[in-house]
């Protein structure tokens, strides 16, 4: 590897994410401003199935939503703008990170997620849908299984791609279970990061946390483009992060948290590291077993529940954890996670080779 083109990209990946979080720093207290203005406010669903989060969490009610525009916004006005400077002068190389081999598939697929978050948004905003509004859980799992379609389609038939890696054995061809492969791991990311967003600050601090791993892992591979594209990611999550933290000034809603979801689940089966989710993604996972550990618990044992709430951050607070305390203890965690999902992804592809 060039030290020199590694030293370039590493600047490139750097002053992206610089001007990414000067950038949607500069947007927010408008954006806050905008979803104020027109009244974008969040409801708390009234669910007799969950009375200790609908106690708890009524004090968010009339919050503002939907500030995950502010984060794609600037995603997708960064791709835009410096993409088409490129063709005007290429000294815009430099920013641009739009790249078909690359950045096209991961972009197209966060734009629709985005627009379906945003959708579902809307519908909670003004009260459309079960249980005061928006798309219940089941049409969730469905959308996302759709739009891992889409990706399961464009990398096995498209790409000729059905393989994994398993993690100090190696390279697993796993033939038409792929797609099925592919559609799982996208939906368990995408439903986990749903279930992660419940207290301020959590879903972005643990999901930074995520993607500065995969900022690692993507370098490595060489996909540099990738990299950026996740600083400049990095850098508007700093930004709203800076807003949600407790209390949270305004919630990312289905816009932020839906399209986050369906990144990771893009990046683990694009960079090949599904089976290393589980320490990439710690707290995610986490928190999405204990929602299903507590559905089987329930249904096979006449309604009595194992833990006081689900997803398990809810349990801490029950517990009569600060919410701050819950938040900060788990990015520990994630870190923790990731940093060991990192280790081990540099241990493993040293000793295949």
């Amino acid at each position: 590897m060039n030290k020199n083109i590694v030293i370039y990209q590493l600047v490139r990946v750097i002053i992206m994410g610089g001007l990414s979080a000067l950038f949607a720093f500069i947007m927010a207290p408008l954006v806050l401003k905008f979803l104020k203005k027109h009244n974008m406010i969040k409801h708390i669903r009234k669910d007799s199935n969950a009375p200790i989060f609908t106690a708890m969490h009524q004090k968010k009610e009339g919050t503002p939503t939907m500030a995950g525009i502010l984060i794609w916004g600037t995603v997708f006005l960064f791709a835009i703008v410096f993409w088409v400077l490129s063709f005007i002068n290429p000294s815009y190389n430099f920013f641009n990170f739009v790249s078909r081999p690359e950045t096209f598939l991961i972009l197209g697929i966060m734009a629709l997620a985005a627009l379906v978050g945003m959708l579902d948004d809307l519908l909670g905003i003004y009260g459309i849908g079960p249980k005061g509004g928006g798309l219940s859980m089941k049409k969730r799992i469905l959308i996302y299984i759709l739009i891992g379609l889409i990706g399961a389609i464009w990398f096995f038939w498209k790409l000729e791609w059905d393989v994994v890696l398993v993690p100090f054995i190696g390279i697993m061809h796993l033939g038409w279970f792929y797609p099925l492969f592919f559609i799982f791991i996208f939906t368990a990311c995408a439903f986990s990061m749903n279930e992660t967003d419940g207290i301020d600050g959590l879903s972005a601090g643990v999901s930074m946390i995520g993607l500065l791993a995969y900022v690692i892992i993507v370098f490595i591979q060489g996909r540099y483009n990738v990299a950026v594209l996740l600083a400049v990611t990095l850098g508007a999550l700093l930004a709203y992060l800076w807003h949600n933290i407790h209390p949270a000034e305004f919630f990312m809603g289905d816009t932020g948290v839906m399209t986050l979801g369906v990144l990771f689940g893009i990046l683990a089966m694009y960079t090949n590291t599904p089976l290393f989710l589980p320490l990439l993604l710690l707290i995610p996972m986490l928190e999405s077993m204990s929602v299903i550990i507590q559905l089987i618990y329930k249904k096979t044992h006449h309604g009595k529940k194992l833990v006081l709430s689900t997803p398990f951050h809810h349990h801490f607070e029950a517990l009569g954890w600060p919410e701050t305390k819950v938040t900060m203890r788990f990015w520990i965690i994630q870190g923790l996670g990731a940093t060991l999902g990192v280790l081990l992804y540099l241990l493993n592809i040293m000793l295949i080779k």
